[in-house]
């Protein structure tokens, strides 16, 4: 988990808008703008601009390449951005994508339900994702004692009140990308500097 650390150079990304004539808000003239895709990173969740290659149109909502040579689709990174610069169409897609990410590492995510602890002597990281609160929080540490959950699946089953935890992991995830100020960074990087 990236716990609000300084974010590494994301080797994947998945396509959230592709603007074919780049922001609405560029001054160029029509024929001078550059096509843009907006995408959010795999590991840290860093949210970036992208160059597509000369001809292609990449897939909203599909994952992309970033550092093998061969990446057919994106030429390059071209900067880091914010949740305020993103495109109405992918602030949209973005939850869908947190959820697509989320399930294809289960594994890795369902390690916060059996391994999260407490925060301060009041709170625990548990309750930082939305819809748990005290009595759903120790029902999940009370079943965690019985053993470790072995899927999303089993959590839901042993946890009554737990139903998509993949829905509240990618609710969170997308808290800390819109704040930059939020208090705890469990899922992402730390926001980009301004």
């Amino acid at each position: 988990m990236a716990a609000g650390r300084s974010p590494r150079r994301e080797e994947t990304a998945w396509v959230l808008d592709y603007l074919p004539y780049g922001h609405v808000s560029d001054s160029m003239g029509r024929y001078q703008k550059r096509p843009l895709v907006q995408a959010v990173g795999e590991r840290d969740f860093v949210l970036m601009e992208m160059a597509p290659k000369e001809g292609a149109v990449p897939e909203i909502g599909v994952k992309v390449q970033l550092v093998s040579k061969d990446r057919p689709v994106i030429d390059r990174v071209n900067r880091r951005i914010g949740y305020e610069d993103l495109t109405q169409g992918a602030r949209v897609e973005l939850p869908y994508a947190l959820q697509k990410i989320v399930l294809e590492k289960e594994g890795h995510y369902l390690r916060f339900f059996n391994e999260a602890g407490p925060l301060t002597t009041r709170m625990h990281a548990l309750e930082l994702l939305p819809g748990i609160g005290k009595k759903l929080m120790w029902a999940v540490l009370k079943e965690r004692k019985k053993g470790t959950f072995k899927s999303f699946e089993d959590l839901s089953e042993r946890v009554k009140g737990i139903y998509n935890p993949e829905k509240l992991l990618a609710k969170r995830i997308e808290d800390e990308i819109a704040d930059d100020r939020i208090k705890y960074r469990i899922f992402t990087a730390s926001p980009r500097r301004r």
